[in-house]
C-alpha cells in the first residue's frame, strides 16, 4: 500500500507531539533537567541498541587426536541429552566439544546411542571422559535409537539432540527453566539456525492435511517475529527437552514412524492429549547442519519416509487435525495464534519494571492477559530496541518489536493492525496520532486509551503549586488533546476512581474503566524489629518525585533527625537531578540512584515515606512498600484514590511538622506498625491485586462482542 494522507498526518501530529512535551519540559523542568534528560535518553537509546545479527558460537579448534571431556554429573542428573548417531562422526566429535566446552549450569549427563556406525565412532567414543556410550549391533533407525537412550537415562528430562548439532551456550538452561517453571509445559524444542546464521525453525506449523512447515525458514533468526516463547503445533526432534515420566507416558517416539519422520510431530500431539503444552524458546539456539545424517532429497534414502509418514501421521491424528488450518497460504503470526483473543499493546517505549510503577503495572497486565491464554504483542512508538527489557518481554511470551524490524510505526500497523482485536494505547501523545491508523487499517479493532494516568491533572497542580500562568496555559492545552483521545477510544483506562469521577464531568459521553496498579503481596513481611530506616523509590524522570525530595529533605528530614540523629534516609530512583545527588552521606541521607532490586530496602527499611505536593493517578511506590508490610507516611496528593483511611493503612501529613512527626511515630511505635503494616496489605490485596483486577480485564480485553 502506498504513503497514504493518513501516514503523514501520523508523522506530523508525532512531530508536533513531541515539540509540545519538550516545552512543557522546560516550564517545568528548566533548561538545564530537560538537557540532562535528552541526553540520558541518547545514552540509552545508544547503549540499547542491538547488534546486527547474533553470532554463532563455535568451540575452538583441537588437536586432531583431542577428546572432549564430559562433566560427571553425579548419580542424579537434572538432564540426559540423548545423542543418536550412525557414522558421521567428525559432527558427533564437534557436538560433544561444544557441550564440553559451554556446559550448562544444570547437572547433566550425555547419552550417545551408536545405531550400528560402519566408521570410527565406536573406537573414538569409548575413549571419552564423562560419555555415556550405548551401541546397536543394527542400524535401527533414528526412532529406535532415541527410544533406546530414553530408557537408558537417569536425568528427570530427557533432551534430544541431533548429532549434526552445536548447542550454542545457555541453550540447555533455557530448555529447562522453561519446563520448570511454566505451567503445563511438556515439550519445549529449540530455535535452530543454519551454520551460515539463518534461521532453519522457530517451531512447527501443521495443516489439515498433516503437511508440517518449519516457522521462519531462511529467515533472519533476530527478526521480532521468532524470538519470544510461544506455544507452537510441534518443534523439531533435533533439539527438544520432555520430563521423563511425560515420555513415558505417552508411549516415548511412536515406532509407526519408524525408521523415522513424523514421530517428533505425533509427539507433540500425544503431548497436548495429555493436557501439556508444546513450547519453542527462542533462547536455546542450536546450529543445525540439517540433512547431515539422511540427506534432503524427499525421493530417496531416509528422506523418502517423510513423505510417506506424512499419510500414516494424517490418519493416525485424523481428529485433531480436524481443527488445523487448510494447507496453502504461507503461514503468518495470525496463523500461529488462532484462537486466541490477540492483544496489541503500544506505549512509548518499552516497560522497565525497576525502574517506575508504570512499567511495573504494565507488564503486570501483559502477564495477566498472557495467563488468561491471550496473545500479546508490544510495540514501542520510539521504536527503540530496550536491551534486556526487550528480552525480559520475550521470555514471558511477548511479541516484541523495535528498528530495524517494524520499518517506522506508520508501515508496520499497516501490515499488521489487522491481525488483532484489541489494541490498547498508552499515554495521549503516543495514542493521538495512533488512533487515526488503527481506525483505517484495522476498522473493527476494539482501541482502549490507558490514560496512565492523566497529564492535565498533573499539569494543573503542577502549575498551581508554582503559580506559573504559562504552565497553566500547557495543562489547559493538554487537557483538550487528553479529552480527544478519551472522545476518540472505544474506552479509556484510569487508575483511580477520583480520576473517573473527574473524566465523568469533564468527559460525560465516554466509557471510562478503572484498571489501576497490580501487585502481588510479598510472600512474607519482615517484622518490626529486624527493620531500621526509611525509604522513598521514585524515578526522578518524574517532576513531582524531584520536587517531593526537595522539600522533604529541606523541610521534613531535619525536623526527623532532630530527634533521631541516628536514623538513616534512602533514596532510590534513577536519574536523581545533581542537587539531590549532592546530598548523599549528609545527616544519614543515602542516594542510590537506580538500583536493580528493590526488595532488600522494602524488607529492610522500616518505613516508606510518599512526601508528593502535586501529581495525579495512583502511586505505584505506595503500593510496593505496602505489599511487602511496609507502612507508609504520605501527603493527601499522593494517597488520592488509593482507598487509604489514616491511621489504619496508613498516616498521612501535608505539612513538613506533621510529616515529621509521623514519620518519627511510625518508625518507633511497635504497635502503630504493626497495625498500619497489616491494613496496607489488606488494602494491596482488596484494591490493587491481580485478583482484584481480572473481571474489569477479561470484560475489556478477552470479553467479544
Amino acid at each position: 500500500m502506498p504513503f497514504s494522507l493518513t501516514d503523514a498526518q501520523f508523522r506530523l501530529a508525532r512531530a508536533l507531539g513531541l515539540s509540545r512535551r519538550a516545552w512543557s519540559s522546560l516550564r517545568t523542568r528548566g533548561w538545564q533537567q530537560t538537557w540532562q534528560r535528552v541526553v540520558l535518553r541518547l545514552q540509552r537509546a545508544l547503549r540499547r541498541a542491538p547488534a546486527e545479527a547474533t553470532p554463532l558460537w563455535r568451540p575452538g579448534p583441537s588437536a586432531d587426536d583431542a577428546l572432549p571431556v564430559l562433566p560427571d554429573p553425579g548419580t542424579v542428573p537434572d538432564a540426559s541429552i540423548v545423542i543418536p548417531v550412525h557414522n558421521h562422526l567428525a559432527h558427533t566429535l564437534e557436538c560433544l566439544r561444544a557441550l564440553a566446552a559451554a556446559p550448562p549450569e544444570a547437572a547433566c549427563e550425555v547419552i550417545v546411542v551408536d545405531d550400528g556406525s560402519s566408521d570410527d565412532t565406536a573406537a573414538v567414543l569409548t575413549r571419552i571422559p564423562g560419555l555415556r556410550y550405548h551401541r546397536h549391533a543394527h542400524n535401527g533407525g533414528f526412532i529406535a535409537a532415541c527410544n533406546t537412550g530414553a530408557s537408558l537415562a537417569r536425568g528427570e528430562v530427557l533432551v534430544f539432540l541431533n548429532n549434526d548439532t552445536v548447542p550454542q551456550p545457555g541453550w540447555l538452561d533455557a530448555l529447562l527453566s522453561t519446563l520448570r517453571e511454566l505451567p503445563r509445559a511438556g515439550i519445549v524444542g529449540a530455535q535452530l539456525v543454519y551454520p551460515d546464521g539463518r534461521l532453519q525453525e522457530a517451531g512447527g506449523v501443521v495443516f489439515r492435511d498433516g503437511q508440517a512447515w518449519n516457522y521462519g525458514r531462511f529467515d533472519s533468526p533476530d527478526d521480532p517475529r521468532y524470538g519470544y516463547l510461544r506455544d507452537a503445533d510441534y518443534v523439531s526432534g533435533a533439539a527438544l527437552a520432555i520430563p521423563r515420566a511425560l515420555f513415558d507416558e505417552v508411549g516415548g517416539f511412536d515406532t509407526r514412524y519408524a525408521p523415522a519422520y513424523y514421530e517428533d510431530t505425533d509427539l507433540a500431539f500425544a503431548v497436548r492429549v495429555a493436557g501439556r503444552r508444546v513450547l519453542y524458546q527462542p533462547a536455546a539456539r542450536v546450529l543445525h547442519d540439517e540433512g547431515t545424517s539422511a540427506g534432503t532429497d524427499p525421493s530417496s534414502g531416509m528422506k523418502a519416509a517423510q513423505v510417506r509418514n506424512r499419510e500414516v501421521f494424517a490418519r493416525h491424528r485424523a481428529t485433531q487435525l480436524a481443527a488445523f488450518p487448510a494447507p496453502g497460504e504461507l503461514p503468518t503470526a495470525a496463523t500461529l495464534h488462532r484462537g486466541q483473543r490477540r492483544i496489541l499493546i503500544i506505549d512509548e517505549s518499552t516497560p522497565r519494571p525497576d525502574h517506575d510503577s508504570g512499567s511495573l503495572r504494565l507488564v503486570a497486565l501483559m502477564r495477566m492477559l498472557l495467563d488468561e491464554g491471550a496473545h500479546v504483542a508490544f510495540v514501542p512508538a520510539d521504536g527503540r530496541h530496550g536491551g534486556h527489557y526487550t528480552r525480559q518481554l520475550q521470555a514471558i511470551g511477548v511479541e516484541t518489536w523495535s528498528e530495524p524490524w517494524t520499518g517506522g510505526m506508520a508501515p508496520w500497523l499497516r501490515r499488521h493492525a489487522g491481525r488483532f482485536d484489541v489494541a490498547m494505547l498508552s499515554r495521549h501523545f503516543v495514542a493521538a496520532p495512533l488512533l487515526p491508523l488503527l481506525r483505517r487499517h484495522a476498522p473493527g479493532l476494539r482501541i482502549l486509551f490507558d490514560s496512565v494516568d492523566l497529564h492535565y491533572l498533573r499539569e494543573r497542580r503542577a502549575a498551581e503549586l508554582a503559580n506559573d500562568p504559562a504552565m497553566l496555559a500547557i495543562a489547559r492545552r493538554t487537557r483538550a488533546r487528553e479529552l480527544a483521545v478519551v472522545a476518540a477510544a472505544d474506552a479509556t483506562l484510569v487508575v483511580s476512581a477520583s480520576e473517573r469521577e473527574l473524566l465523568a464531568s469533564d468527559a460525560p459521553g465516554a466509557r471510562v474503566e478503572l484498571l489501576s496498579n497490580l501487585h502481588r503481596l510479598a510472600p512474607r513481611s519482615t517484622p518490626w524489629e529486624q527493620r531500621h530506616g526509611v525509604v522513598f523509590v521514585g524515578g526522578f524522570h518524574h517532576p513531582p518525585n524531584v520536587d517531593a525530595m526537595r522539600w522533604f529533605l529541606a523541610e521534613v528530614w531535619p525536623r526527623v533527625r532532630a530527634r533521631a540523629p541516628a536514623l538513616d534516609f534512602h533514596c532510590i530512583g534513577s536519574d536523581p537531578p545533581a542537587d539531590l545527588a549532592a546530598q548523599h552521606g549528609r545527616d544519614g541521607v543515602q542516594v542510590h540512584g537506580h538500583v536493580a532490586d528493590i526488595t532488600p530496602w522494602m524488607d529492610g527499611c522500616r518505613v516508606a515515606v510518599a512526601p508528593l505536593r502535586f501529581g495525579a493517578g495512583v502511586k505505584g511506590k505506595i503500593n510496593l512498600s505496602m505489599a511487602h508490610g511496609q507502612p507508609v507516611v504520605a501527603t493527601t496528593v499522593a494517597a488520592e484514590g488509593m482507598h487509604l483511611q489514616h491511621d489504619q493503612d496508613v498516616l498521612l501529613a501535608d505539612d513538613a511538622d506533621t510529616f515529621a512527626a509521623a514519620v518519627l511515630r511510625a518508625h518507633g511505635d511497635a504497635a502503630a506498625w504493626s497495625r498500619l503494616a497489616a491494613g496496607g496489605r489488606a488494602n494491596v490485596e482488596r484494591h490493587f491485586s491481580i485478583d482484584a483486577a481480572r473481571a474489569t480485564v477479561r470484560r475489556l480485553f478477552l470479553a467479544t462482542g
